[in-house]
């Protein structure tokens, strides 16, 4: 949604907030709703920043979550304390999983309740020992969930506070201490099984099961805590109708947000700050008591003038489509409607996710490039216009891993284009007809399809080397170089509200949340 374009004044706001993603109108909204004087500055013409919806394709009525797809880690209470209009709806079916055994199509279903998971395991595997597993090792990440949740939003635990919050030592050595591949292979058997769980650890994170530096779990972590379920959930009406919903409580609390103002400089004394902005128009500044920057830490850095941090780097690829119907399944036992509901998994073997790895590590493109995609309109056909409904139209989300940006540096829309083929293809071969067969069109007749790679998406958004993160992620607990709330910066004034926060990356709101509440205590204390 367009916001407002009012040039602002030049007077001191209680807060300036560079960037208008979710985040940053998080933040926004809160500090709005306490009586703070809140300008936002948005160098898009959209606020939304990544959690967009659009209309990617010439003339057709699908408004797609373009780069950020389902909802987990946003907390009930940001919904709740900001009033959002905004509504998720579960999933039936969490995963389905295709492979060949014995020389005929079959696969692992999760989902449909606890007796047909059970089946399905037992088909898959031959007896109930791989379930087994399964139901003991999520009890005990859910009970890490519905403990580790909650202090998202609270001031940043000791690492030893929170452990004796999780308060289970089998459970803490598994996810904080030991590579999370030592515990896959100690509790399941399968090879398809233990990629399954594996995969939660490798989205957007480029890594293998055994990574010393333990990346791996911090990307697990966050995947199975969200909403202290682990749930991941599908927004109504698409991702962009979060972003809407904020942008809309932020204006009503009286922030202003501005789009085509891209921010250049944040001078500060660490007491009061000028933030100097650029328009089509020439150069503005705004003054602020608080900056609250709402982008990576390398454009937090550019703008301070500080050292620039350690660069980053994407792995994933993200394919956006629109079909004319689901492809049938070369495994008859399950519905299309089921199996691309949930998170279906492509070549996510254990076995296929440590090859791709290794041969990304090389500098070479998988052989057999791992994926998962869903399809959002199953759930919610709302982000599709009634005649495509009444066509049986459906949209599907591609999330490609173990794509790292430096394979794309030589020629990226080369290797996009041959990236895109050989993982559809993977795709292609647990069909029983080819996927574009059932693309739709366009009103200039082009297959409804379009791939985003690493440099694609810091190119578009910023984001650096195209890391969704915007940096690996981070323990949610303090360290000596975190602050209180973990977006604290070396200016006292200065606050990091995006992904690369402490307890950022993902669709959360979170870092927002915790940089309005460092805002609002430091007023407090004044």
């Amino acid at each position: 949604m367009p916001a407002h374009d009012a040039r602002p004044g030049h007077r001191t706001y209680d807060a300036v907030i560079v960037g208008g993603g979710h985040n940053g109108l998080v933040a926004a909204a809160y500090l709005a709703r306490a009586g703070r004087s809140v300008l936002v500055l948005e160098r898009l013409g959209t606020t939304g920043g990544a959690a967009v919806s659009t209309r990617p394709f010439a003339g057709v009525d699908a408004r797609l979550s373009r780069y950020s797809y389902l909802v987990s880690l946003l907390p009930d209470k940001i919904v709740r304390d900001l009033g959002l209009s905004f509504r998720v709806r579960k999933r039936d079916v969490s995963s389905y999983t295709p492979v060949e055994r014995d020389g005929r199509p079959t696969g692992l279903l999760v989902g449909g309740g606890p007796e047909r998971t059970r089946e399905a395991f037992a088909r898959l595997t031959g007896g109930d020992r791989e379930y087994e597993a399964w139901q003991r090792f999520y009890g005990m990440t859910g009970e890490v969930a519905r403990r580790v949740f909650p202090t998202l939003t609270e001031p940043l635990p000791s690492r030893d506070e929170l452990r004796r919050r999780v308060a289970d030592d089998d459970a803490w050595r598994m996810l904080f201490e030991e590579p999370v591949g030592v515990a896959i292979e100690e509790r399941f058997k399968d090879d398809l099984v233990r990629g399954v769980v594996l995969t939660d650890a490798l989205i957007g994170t480029f890594a293998d099961a055994h990574d010393a530096s333990l990346k791996q779990n911090r990307c697990f972590l966050y995947h199975v805590i969200g909403g202290g379920t682990g749930d991941w959930d599908v927004p109504v009406g698409g991702m962009g109708a979060l972003t809407d919903a904020l942008a809309a409580a932020a204006r009503a609390a009286g922030a202003d947000l501005v789009t085509g103002h891209e921010v250049v400089r944040v001078d500060t004394d660490g007491r009061t700050a000028e933030v100097t902005y650029r328009t089509a128009d020439g150069e503005g500044v705004a003054a602020a008591r608080h900056v609250l920057v709402n982008a990576s830490p390398q454009v937090l850095a550019a703008l301070t003038g500080d050292p620039a941090p350690a660069p980053a780097e994407g792995a994933q690829l993200k394919v956006n489509m629109l079909l004319k119907r689901l492809p049938r399944l070369r495994d008859t036992s399950v519905d299309p409607r089921e199996a691309f509901s949930g998170t279906f998994h492509i070549a996510e073997g254990y076995g296929q996710l440590a090859a791709a790895h290794a041969q990304a590590a090389a500098g070479e493109l998988p052989g057999a490039p791992p994926s998962e995609i869903y399809c959002h309109s199953l759930t919610d056909p709302t982000i599709l216009g009634p005649d495509l409904v009444d066509q049986g139209h459906q949209t599907l989300t591609l999330f490609g891993l173990h794509t790292p940006a430096r394979l794309f540096e030589r020629d990226n829309d080369a290797v996009r284009e041959d990236l895109l083929k050989s993982t559809l293809a993977q795709l292609d071969a647990h069909l029983a007809e080819p996927l574009a067969d059932c693309l739709a069109t366009d009103a200039d007749g082009r297959p409804c399809i379009e791939a985003k790679t690493p440099l694609d998406l810091e190119r578009d958004l910023r984001l650096p080397g195209g890391n969704i993160f915007h940096r690996d992620l981070s323990w949610p607990y303090a360290d000596e170089s975190t602050g209180r709330w973990g977006v604290e910066t070396r200016h006292a004034n200065v606050l990091l509200c995006g992904a690369g926060a402490v307890r950022g990356g993902g669709v959360s709101g979170v870092p927002g949340h915790n940089a309005a509440m460092a805002v609002l205590e430091a007023g407090d204390r004044a």
